[in-house]
């Protein structure tokens, strides 16, 4: 259908299309609804797989500090990840990395 028949329908035989594309849609999208969920019952568990069949990570040997905290002992850093705030407050006053190596 062109625009131009369109533009020239009544209102009520536009809403009478409306309604007739709507119940069209409607029962179209039931029916692949229900193909979609027959290919899932027929996929079965291999869709959702258990933890399981999940690869776990590599184990990784710990990592033993490389930095300490001069003022605070307890607090060592082993210059993996982020940079802690203690490192970055001591290097902003003038200290060296190099400074704070256990």
């Amino acid at each position: 259908m062109k625009d131009v028949e369109l533009e020239e329908m009544p209102l009520d035989d536009l809403w009478g299309l409306h309604e007739r594309i709507t119940a069209m849609l409607d029962r179209k999208l039931r029916e692949e609804k229900r193909k979609l969920e027959i290919k899932l019952d027929e996929l079965g568990g291999q869709v959702g797989s258990p933890p399981a069949q999940v690869p776990k990570r590599r184990p990784y040997p710990k990592v033993e500090p490389k930095f300490r905290n001069p003022a605070d002992p307890l607090m060592t850093w082993s210059g993996r990840g982020k940079q802690p705030h203690w490192v970055g407050e001591l290097l902003a006053e003038g200290k060296r990395l190099d400074d704070l190596r256990i």
